[in-house]
């Protein structure tokens, strides 16, 4: 397990998976059952043809919203939800389609199909604007969605999450290969194992292996494949608030806050020692007083 071939291997599963996260979903608005609960409004929007399952919380045309990573599900936000309620009017958390409780059909899962997802959620919930939050995956399906909507985009939380791809073709195929074989669950298990950081608890690495688990292997190989798309690599300008909240870890190069600056000029950028890949879920206290710091120095968002 230590040797440089193990090392490399679990590198490039960490960049891959780091990059996959976030929605896409254009649809027709169509009327959504809704289910009322103290955990908020359980909703789902339509996005060709298909249901894309998200949480509503508050009331507003402007929301925070919240979009996991690869083999995720909108329950890795769910302790962020009480904090960030209590000084913003709206939130909105998704299950990408693939994922959680949103349906899974056989079609081709690219970050611009997830970012689609998203404007059609926000549709659906009647939100004009939004402060993105894009954990892992979620960043480049943010950033698609930002390229897709700025006008619907007032700014972008990245939260460990890349702005430029992890190795050339060939090595993601090497990478790959592993989810494309019947060991794929294994595969993952390692990875996530891999990815934990210290503050971790074992009931929240359940979780995180369970929304893994109920991704279906055709929409984990198409994501990743979906990572791959250079179009998605581009270096053009991201001009609205961008913060940045990144685990400190040899996987970032030695200049990533210089190369995030160069494609987000209004950029904050913190780099946190002693976690890992799910670091909101570590420290989420911390993670959402950064957040909220963020909001209210950019002036985002209507304070409760």
């Amino acid at each position: 397990m230590k040797t440089k071939l193990y090392i490399d291997l679990v590198r490039l599963i960490t960049g891959l998976a780091l990059v996959l996260g976030s929605a896409s979903v254009a649809a027709a608005q169509q009327p959504a059952k809704a289910t009322v609960s103290s955990e908020g409004e359980s909703r789902f929007a339509k996005l060709d043809g298909s249901r894309v399952h998200y949480k509503s919380y508050g009331k507003g045309d402007e929301a925070v919203v919240l979009v996991h990573g690869w083999g995720g599900s909108l329950d890795v936000w769910s302790e962020h939800i009480p904090h960030l309620r209590r000084t913003r009017n709206r939130a909105l958390a998704i299950s990408l389609p693939g994922h959680g409780q949103s349906d899974k059909p056989q079609t081709t899962y690219s970050m611009d199909f997830y970012a689609r997802a998203v404007e059609a959620v926000m549709r659906d919930a009647g939100v004009k604007r939004a402060v993105l939050v894009g954990h892992s995956m979620g960043t480049p399906v943010m950033r698609q969605f930002y390229r897709k909507y700025p006008q619907k985009t007032l700014g972008l939380v990245i939260v460990d999450g890349a702005l430029r791809p992890y190795g050339d073709k060939k090595m993601m195929e090497g990478m790959m290969a592993g989810f494309r074989g019947p060991n794929y669950r294994e595969v993952g298990k390692q990875m996530f194992a891999g990815m934990s950081g210290p503050n971790l608890s074992a009931e929240l690495r359940e979780r995180i292996q369970a929304s893994f688990f109920n991704t279906p292997q055709h929409v984990l190989v198409s994501a990743m494949e979906g990572m791959t798309d250079d179009s998605i690599w581009g270096q053009d300008k991201i001009n609205v608030p961008v913060l940045a909240v990144m685990a400190k870890s040899p996987f970032w190069p030695a200049d990533t806050e210089q190369f995030y600056r160069s494609i987000a000029p209004t950029l904050d950028f913190q780099m946190w020692d002693g976690v890992g890949h799910f670091l909101m879920m570590e420290k989420p206290e911390q993670f959402d007083d950064s957040v909220i710091a963020f909001l209210d120095k950019h002036a985002l968002l209507k304070k409760r």
